[in-house]
């Protein structure tokens, strides 16, 4: 297992996550236990760009419950009818918000977050079995590049599910 990523040195986020997205196969390959795995992509992730909060929530007792994440303390259930992460949820399909104050219905966990995208993340029967949801406390700090790298994170965790 690696202790350190090696990253680009840029700002060009699909860059990076070309760069990470292997690194963290490499951190999942071989570990079996879903809550170490889910901390070291969190960590990951924070650590690659500096988002303000990343983690996951994971679909327990009829909604989404708080899992491995780094920022600052969050909410710790989601109801599928609510906000970003559950809409992304139920919609089956990542979110993303520029601007978390135009979203009907947004979660304020932190006064802070100002822009985020909720990425759905599938068991292997297809089902969402969690959202991986990141938040930024710039407006409008999240892209296309960040939508698909993400997702391959996404699908990275897919297997561990099964």
């Amino acid at each position: 297992m690696a202790e350190t990523l090696i990253l680009p040195q840029t700002t060009d986020r699909a860059a990076i996550y070309e760069s990470l997205v292997p690194q963290i196969a490499g951190l999942l390959e071989g570990e079996t236990d879903l809550t170490a795995n889910l901390a070291n992509v969190a960590a990951a992730l924070k650590e690659a760009f500096g988002f303000f909060w990343v983690g996951f929530y994971l679909k327990k007792e009829g909604q989404l419950v708080l899992g491995p994440f780094q920022g600052p303390i969050a909410c710790t259930r989601i109801r599928f009818d609510k906000g970003v992460c559950g809409a992304a949820y139920t919609q089956q399909q990542t979110i993303l918000v520029p601007d978390v104050e135009q979203f009907p219905g947004h979660i304020a966990c932190s006064s802070a977050s100002k822009s985020e995208v909720v990425v759905p993340i599938f068991d292997p029967q297809g089902e969402v079995a969690m959202v991986l949801d990141v938040d930024s406390d710039q407006l409008d700090d999240f892209s296309q590049a960040d939508v698909e790298g993400l997702e391959a994170v996404g699908r990275l965790i897919t297997p561990l599910l099964g």
